[in-house]
């Protein structure tokens, strides 16, 4: 009898660890991990148009990037013509040597003026053939020295503009960012379609002019 009655104490031990580890196991099924990051909700977070702007374009690029050198005219020229900002977000990729370092010149221009800035860009775009680490100080200090500007000894000691290259980094990778130039045209409306790739440039102003109808 006291075997039996153990035997039966052990099946239901049995049963019940079964049964928690089912419990376990739908849970996990149901709830995704507190790491997981949604790619499309981040995207949908920090691919808005700046405030006061209800469309706008965005691009990821990398100042060595041949393809970005080739798309920054036609961004500038369709920001223009259709009157949208053009936010800018430096993403230098690894296998550039010089990519960072113009980045963070570039936001050091930036602090003198956006016209500097954005000037600063689009002059290494136009040079990029020419530039290389060796050389890229020089150029800094020949674009400054055109626009009546100086370069400091030590353009960034605290390290504050290097970060914020960095944090454009990490934004683009946490977006899922995987090559440059990528272009977003972007609206501030909560539901629907609040930003689409661009893939075909060659519908650039059409994809906008869609997506101030969208947000009207």
């Amino acid at each position: 009898m006291r075997g039996k009655i153990l035997t039966i104490g052990l099946i239901a031990m049995l049963v019940l660890a079964v049964s928690a580890s089912w419990a376990q196991t739908a849970s996990s099924k149901k709830a995704l991990p507190a790491t997981y990051n949604d790619p499309n909700k981040d995207k949908a977070m920090a691919l808005r148009p700046p405030a006061g702007s209800k469309v706008a374009i965005i691009v990821f690029e990398d100042l060595e990037c041949p393809d970005c050198s080739r798309a920054a005219p036609l961004l500038q020229e369709v920001s223009k013509a259709q009157k949208v900002p053009l936010v800018r977000h430096d993403f230098p990729l690894p296998m550039h040597p010089w990519s960072f370092d113009a980045a963070v010149f570039a936001r050091y221009f930036d602090t003198k003026s956006k016209k500097l800035g954005d000037g600063w860009r689009e002059y290494v775009f136009s040079h990029q053939p020419s530039i290389s680490a060796e050389n890229l100080t020089q150029t800094a200090q020949e674009y400054a020295k055109a626009n009546n500007l100086a370069l400091p000894f030590l353009l960034d000691p605290g390290g504050r503009l290097a970060e914020k290259v960095k944090a454009d980094f990490r934004l683009g990778q946490k977006i899922g960012i995987q090559h440059t130039p990528t272009i977003f045209v972007v609206s501030d409306k909560k539901k629907g379609d609040p930003f689409v790739e661009v893939v075909d440039r060659s519908r650039l102003t059409s994809m906008v002019d869609d997506m101030k109808k969208s947000a009207e």
